[in-house]
């Protein structure tokens, strides 16, 4: 455990850091805007498009990795959905308070991910969670969506707006054009290679800078059942459902350590505009990104130790 928190240290250390940089103000709110914009439609990007670029996916199970996540998804939606009732029984949760909590377990931080995988992994590591990427951008997009529409009270785009942005999503564009580089075997030229490797170092610090300073300690104000379940059910349920249907589909080594890194890492940011878009309680995500985030520190060293 100790040489999983060692590696963890740095990613945790910037990521205060950027909460300390934003509250010195010293980048200001919309700046922060900017920066987040640079790292999610160029840094990141540049990062997906040169790792898949150059991967050999020969070397590690492609499609065992994402049956095994894709399996533990839809088996956690469909409890949370099975759910529902009782939960609003139990603890007086409303419907829009729900969906909070089922973007909370579901969805992830993907800067997190691929900066806790380059430094646990390797470059081995990113290459296998952009691959990751590709099986569970668009389902939890999709299942995020229906959901709101469902449980709250906005409106929901329509098939054609969620098809627009799976496909403008600038991971999957990035993923997809390396994809088409590697299976025609094409390499990058040595310019446009170091070019992009300069992009790349700048990409997972200038990304987990961003999730500091998107933390809002102040919000933590109003602890109660749906906060505990929208915090606590990811990281504690989502790996261990992982490693049993990693084990169940053989998978095994580096790839098994970036499923766990995958289904255990904080909620994804966006999920809080998502939210505020479609009538979901926005307030309560806030604080389940916040607390999951701090947590964090915590729970994935513990979800490795599955692995390590």
């Amino acid at each position: 455990m100790l040489t999983t928190l060692a590696a963890l240290m740095p990613v945790i250390l910037v990521i205060a850091s950027g909460y300390l940089i934003a509250r010195t103000g010293l980048i200001t709110g919309e700046q922060w805007r900017g920066v987040e914009r640079l790292a999610y439609y160029v840094l990141f990007p540049a990062v997906l498009f040169r790792t898949i670029s150059q991967a050999d996916f020969a070397s590690f199970p492609t499609l065992n990795m994402g049956g095994a996540l894709l399996a533990s998804i839809l088996s956690m939606a469909l409890l949370l959905l099975l759910a529902r009732t009782t939960i609003e029984r139990a603890w007086g949760i409303a419907a829009p308070r729900f969906t909070s909590i089922f973007q909370g377990t579901l969805r992830w931080n993907a800067m997190i991910a691929l900066a806790i995988a380059d430094n646990v992994v390797g470059e081995t590591g990113l290459a296998m969670l952009a691959v990751a990427m590709v099986f569970m951008i668009p389902l939890l997009n999709v299942a995020s969506i229906l959901v709101l529409s469902h449980y709250a009270s906005g409106t929901s785009p329509s098939g054609a707006k969620i098809l627009k942005d799976l496909f403008t999503n600038p991971f999957i564009l990035s993923i997809g054009a390396g994809g088409i580089m590697n299976a025609g075997g094409i390499s990058l030229p040595f310019v446009v290679d170091d070019t992009l490797e300069i992009f790349s170092r700048a990409a997972l610090p200038i990304g987990i800078i961003c999730v500091g300073a998107g933390l809002d300690l102040g919000s933590l104000r109003r602890p109660g059942p749906a906060l505990a379940l929208g915090t606590f059910l990811r990281p504690i349920f989502m790996p261990l459902l992982a490693f049993g249907f990693a084990s169940l589909f053989g998978v095994t080594g580096p790839a098994l350590i970036v499923v766990i890194i995958a289904s255990s890492v904080p909620c994804a940011s966006n999920s809080y505009l998502l939210a505020r878009q479609m009538g979901g309680d926005a307030k309560l995500m806030a604080e389940i990104i916040t607390l999951q985030t701090l947590a964090a520190t915590l729970t994935i060293p513990l979800a490795l130790l599955l692995v390590t």
